[in-house]
């Protein structure tokens, strides 16, 4: 049955699909007891303490809209051919960096954060040639056929995310290949550390950070993010800051962190912040309850 919900979902125009979206987001923000807006409000007074109620209940409805919205373009962009997804990216900021660095032959990481409409990189990247990418099984089958399918069509390497699936990117980027991480997940204590993130100390992925270490790679940031005309996405490469190369783990975790930040500030609403990012912190504080 999802299955078939999913296709159909697929078939429909993208616009369509926006505006249900924002339709339902609007529909949630009605509820004060849901989870999903709970969640939420609670992320935005950590990351934004400075904003009065007002602000912060706004930016909470555009953050809730938004989330809704990639929700649908993603399978949207799942249901259908690679083409589809190149024809909506409109314009496309340092894409010279990208070039250049894949140029370089000495292995590329691409930090994608939950920003945005990340899922309409991947038919865009694959034009740079074949990158290895972690795929981890959804335990909802319908679901996991609609996305591998999807993942099938691109000129890409799905490596499981195990260890081995890490020891095989790292040898795609000691050949100058290049890879694409999401980088704001919140990992097992035994895959991170805490690090400065939005003023807490959260606990972070280190597979980014210990990769560029090794393999001293280039890292360059991508989002993509959805236009404020409705009509498509523009992809923004950032060259990222050097230090995530240095050899003190803490320091270069850190400035991954400062560096996603940099990047969410382009549209914070656009900002997965649905996802309970802060829910591991290193005082072990009680974050998400169900009053806000």
């Amino acid at each position: 049955m999802l299955g078939r919900i999913l296709r159909w979902l697929s078939k429909l125009p993208i616009g369509f699909l926006q505006s249900m979206g924002r339709t339902a987001a609007r529909l949630i923000a009605h509820v004060q007891s849901a989870s999903a807006l709970a969640t939420v409000k609670r992320n935005l007074l950590i990351a934004f303490p400075h904003l009065n109620e007002p602000e912060r209940h706004q930016l909470a409805k555009q953050a809730l809209a938004a989330q809704f919205q990639s929700m649908l373009e993603f399978v949207k962009c799942w249901g259908n051919p690679p083409a589809f997804s190149l024809n909506q990216i409109k314009h496309i900021d340092g894409e010279h960096l990208l070039i250049q660095a894949i140029a370089d032959h000495n292995g590329v990481i691409l930090v994608v954060p939950h920003f945005g409409s990340w899922e309409f990189i991947n038919a865009w990247l694959c034009q740079f040639g074949d990158m290895t990418v972690m795929y981890k099984p959804s335990k909802n089958q319908p679901l996991d056929e609609f996305v591998l399918n999807a993942r099938s069509r691109l000129s890409a390497t799905l490596v499981p995310a195990n260890e081995n699936g890490v020891r095989q990117i790292f040898k795609a980027l000691k050949q100058g290949g290049f890879t694409a991480i999401l980088p704001d997940h919140v990992p097992d204590h035994s895959g991170g550390i805490y690090s400065d993130f939005m003023g807490q100390r959260v606990l972070t992925t280190t597979l980014v950070s210990k990769l560029a270490q090794k393999t001293q790679c280039s890292v360059v940031g991508l989002s993509c993010i959805r236009r404020n005309d409705g009509l498509g996405f523009d992809i923004v490469c950032d060259l990222l800051d050097s230090q995530i190369l240095n050899k003190d783990l803490s320091v270069s975790v850190d400035s991954l962190n400062n560096e996603i930040k940099r990047i969410i500030a382009r549209a914070p609403e656009q900002y997965m912040w649905g996802y309970k990012r802060f829910k591991q912190l290193e005082n072990q504080q009680q974050v998400y309850s169900k009053s806000i």
